[in-house]
């Protein structure tokens, strides 16, 4: 029977790999549908890992113990990152829907462009052994 390599302690993790796609689109889902996106990574844990975009809840029994690492799309940002445009701030004075429909659109755009610049380099992991950093690369 062959058996995975790997450990069921987070803390051989060195770096975490995420597509920045993946990212902004957690992101973007939390925001716009308050739905709990994730990145999670599943293990057992390696040296790089992957974390993949994930809709929380409902987690398989397969993975009881060690259990997948949830990490809120927002821990991969910076402090002082831009926080996605609300449909009220891009509101045209005088009003006009098409115009409005425009202007959001744009503004989602831009944001979609300029978060990348405050994707953070390493991320801290809460494990039972405490805090653990480890790297982040950015795919795409």
């Amino acid at each position: 029977m062959n058996e995975r390599p790997g450990s069921p302690r987070p803390t051989v993790i060195r770096s975490l790999a995420v597509t920045a796609d993946d990212l902004v689109s957690a992101l973007e889902a939390t925001q716009r549908a308050g739905r709990p996106v994730v990145l999670r990574v599943t293990p057992p844990f390696n040296g790089r890992m992957r974390a993949r975009i994930h809709v929380a809840g409902g987690e398989s029994e397969d993975y009881t113990d060690p259990a997948p690492l949830h990490f809120e799309p927002t821990r991969f940002l910076e402090a002082d990152a831009p926080t996605y445009p609300e449909v009220d701030e891009t509101r045209p004075d005088p009003y006009d829907v098409d115009e409005h429909h425009t202007l959001h659109t744009q503004a989602v755009a831009a944001w979609r462009q300029s978060i990348r610049s405050f994707f953070r380099t390493a991320i801290t992991l809460d494990t039972p052994d405490g805090p653990h950093e480890v790297s982040v690369k950015y795919l795409g």
